[in-house]
């Protein structure tokens, strides 16, 4: 015996946005965009140039310690929490940026 099949559910219209909503989810889109590549490059240079070039760097010091082996040692992991820290609180700004422009 075969199941029954259950109604199709009705089709929802799509609704395109507005040109004016379109313009600002363009805007946003961008900034995050933006940021998120300023943040990977910020992550790629402390990551991985610090690594690649230790023996160039290890003239420079930070707290009486050689730059390469301040970045591997806890450098590297403080600018990976400012990042996080840098991402979220951007975010926020830009989401409640566009959800306040949204309400007008």
């Amino acid at each position: 015996m075969d199941k029954p099949v259950p109604p199709a559910a009705p089709a929802r219209p799509s609704r395109a946005p507005s040109p004016e909503l379109q313009q600002r989810l363009d805007a946003h889109w961008l900034r995050t965009r933006r940021l998120t590549a300023v943040l990977l490059l910020i992550w790629l240079l402390t990551g991985f140039l610090t690594v690649f070039y230790a023996r160039e760097l290890l003239h420079l010091n930070l707290f009486g310690w050689p730059l390469p082996f301040y970045m591997a040692a806890q450098g590297a992991s403080l600018v990976y929490l400012a990042i996080i820290a840098v991402y979220a609180w951007r975010m926020r700004r830009l989401d409640r940026a566009f959800h306040a422009s949204e309400q007008t």
